[in-house]
């Protein structure tokens, strides 16, 4: 891995994100659950260092399906006490206070669409920078009969699948694996390549359009 490092990931803190979240129809994704891994360089390799999750009561428990539940295996028993998003989500940005950061989830729109929707929560998280595990994916195997999901990619690399996949944690393990993985495996050599095609813009980092007419 040392050999393919990429060398500015050294002034970068990469965190792997991911949300659980319920899919009620008609309605935006509800989270509730969500962890992150920070990663760092140690003698030319890339290290899991700090973590963190929470599970997240939905303002609607009725909105955790029985799809959800076989998923995940949160029920909403589980999240009956928990604290709400705004209250998971301050707790998490306070501790985005260094940088810089560049968050890194698989299919990163869906997370980059909760951290916008919960940007007045979260507004150091949600004015970072994303990169797309299934963009680096789809540019390192671009014929990978099945496609760039995570289980079909971790098939494809030999990564073992953990008994409760489709929890937060567990998801960011696997990311974080890939990521290391496909890092390793590429010919990639700074941030900025990645970002040019798998890079995902934070909303929350964009001018606020000024309105044209007073």
């Amino acid at each position: 891995m040392g050999q393919h490092l990429i060398a500015d990931l050294r002034t970068i803190t990469p965190v792997v994100i991911d949300f659980e979240y319920t899919t009620p129809t008609g309605r935006p994704y509800v989270p509730i659950e969500v962890a992150v891994q920070a990663l760092r360089v140690v003698d030319g390799h890339l290290v899991a260092n700090t973590r963190w999750e929470s599970l997240i009561r939905p303002d609607n428990l009725a909105d955790v399906t029985q799809f959800d539940i076989d998923q995940t295996g949160i029920t909403p028993a589980m999240l009956a006490d928990q604290a709400p998003a705004a209250e998971v989500m301050a707790r998490l940005d306070a501790r985005f206070t260094g940088g810089p950061y560049l968050l890194i989830a698989h299919h990163a729109p869906a997370e980059a669409g909760l951290l916008y929707a919960l940007r007045e929560h979260c507004p150091n998280l949600a004015r970072v920078d994303l990169i797309d595990t299934v963009k680096l994916a789809r540019n390192l195997y671009p014929d990978l009969p099945g496609g760039h999901g995570l289980d079909n990619l971790i098939r494809h690399l030999d990564i073992p699948i953990p008994s409760n996949r489709h929890r937060a944690m567990a998801d960011v393990e696997l990311t974080t694996k890939l990521f290391r993985r496909m890092v390793a495996d590429s010919g990639w050599t700074d941030v900025r390549q990645l970002r040019g095609f798998a890079g995902y813009a934070a909303r929350a980092a964009r001018p606020e359009q000024v309105a044209l007419f007073g």
